[in-house]
């Protein structure tokens, strides 16, 4: 068994640099990067291998690709592999293009905010959310309160970006973790998600368990959100927000990242097995028995770079 790790901002070191826009997308793959490396080379029998060049990819060795959707990236490197621990680069472009993904869920019946391309106007309902159409990590993501915030967020935005434009919901963000494979979607613990307070919605880690009414809600609106996306494979994170009705009437799927995602720090802290194991089994076709995936019952928190804390 041969698996190769290629995470693009620690390979190309975009990002290294701490004043650099892509640093907090850096730290996060690093960390990602690196817990991906230590599981695999956990497993009896794995020869594990950080690639820093695609094209050096050793024969008879599968990849893991951890990159950003933004620009076609995501797919670009998975089309150049064909990897088989990834989703597919059909699937990868629907759930990197969020405007794309939010129209497909509203035809399929899965509750998202209404998804417009234009810029605000005064007749809209603020607060607005404001990010990219391909974006990732929260880059240039803002809180729009009114025009005038609008006005100032357009000021921090590259030229000629495609964005999009989406009501605020309220409600208590949360993702989902699926592993994916031909004949099974396995559901990991759902985690809350703890978000900047300054109008950028940064991601600055998250927090599990979830009391289990909110588990469950989280659970089933991740395994509908994603089972109208064909081609999904690997480690798959949903992100959601559960609203305050107890019967998940204002709960809302907001987008799919077709890869790991930093989630990934946290749940491995608390599971009782290899999920990296567990991901490689279920992409190839393996069925994992629900009684093998164990937890351990403690109440952790955890940065973007990659730090756990128990409490």
């Amino acid at each position: 068994m041969n698996i190769a790790v290629y995470e693009f901002l620690t390979a190309s070191g975009l990002g290294r640099d701490p004043q650099s826009p892509e640093h907090s997308l850096y730290r996060e793959g690093r960390a990602m990067h690196d817990a991906l490396v230590a599981d695999f080379g956990r497993i009896p029998g794995c020869s594990v291998t950080s690639l820093r060049n695609l094209e050096d990819l050793p024969v008879n060795t599968e990849l893991v690709v951890i990159a950003p959707e933004s620009g076609g990236l995501l797919a670009e490197c998975v089309q150049r592999t064909r990897s088989l621990l990834n989703a597919t680069v059909e699937a990868i472009k629907l759930t990197g293009d969020k405007y794309r993904l939010a129209h497909h869920w509203r035809q399929q019946g899965i509750p998202t905010p209404a998804t417009m391309t234009r810029p605000p106007s005064a007749d809209d309902p603020f607060p607005l959310v404001w990010k990219p159409r391909d974006g990732a990590g929260s880059t240039n993501t803002f809180l729009i309160r009114d025009l005038a915030g609008w006005a100032a967020a357009l000021s921090q935005c590259k030229a000629n970006q495609d964005m999009i434009l989406q009501p605020f919901v309220p409600g208590q963000p949360a993702s989902v973790a699926l592993l994916c494979g031909p004949r099974q979607v396995l559901p990991l613990r759902p985690t809350f998600q703890r978000l900047s307070d300054d109008d950028r919605l940064h991601y600055t880690g998250g927090e599990l368990p979830l009391p289990e009414s909110l588990a469950q809600r989280a659970v089933d609106l991740a395994l509908r959100a994603s089972a109208c996306v064909p081609g999904l494979r690997g480690f798959v994170g949903v992100d959601l927000v559960l609203g305050e009705r107890d019967d998940g009437s204002e709960d809302y799927a907001i987008e799919i990242n077709p890869r790991l995602t930093t989630s990934y720090i946290g749940l491995r802290a608390v599971a009782a097995v290899n999920l990296a194991e567990l991901v490689w089994r279920i992409a190839r076709g393996e069925e994992v028995a629900d009684e093998e995936l164990r937890w351990h019952p403690h109440r952790i928190c955890w940065t973007a770079s990659g730090s756990v804390m128990q409490g």
